[in-house]
């Protein structure tokens, strides 16, 4: 059950509440008796793709990103891309 804690207690003792947080609490923070926010557990889905990827390298978990190689450009066959020579073959 979440805990519930007005505001002023909230800033008075935030290390507090944090501490239960990171325990994986969540805390309501009320306004005259009525709800305002909540404080809830950080996850790992919360950050952005960018983030998870750093994270993991920084674990070790995984690697930095092998060099890729080179793909040429693609080739024009006759001025015609390659949609039109589908759409032309799916016309028959």
């Amino acid at each position: 059950m979440p805990v519930r804690v007005g505001i002023r207690e909230a800033k008075a003792h935030l290390s507090r509440y944090l501490r239960l947080v990171k325990g994986g609490d969540e805390v309501i923070v009320t306004e005259r008796g009525r709800p305002v926010g909540k404080i809830v557990p950080f996850r790992d889905t919360d950050l952005s793709v960018d983030d998870r990827i750093e994270r993991l390298q920084a674990e070790g978990i995984i690697g930095p990103p092998k060099k890729l190689a080179k793909v040429p450009h693609p080739v024009q066959a006759g001025g015609k891309s390659a949609q039109e020579y589908l759409r032309e073959d799916r016309e028959g």
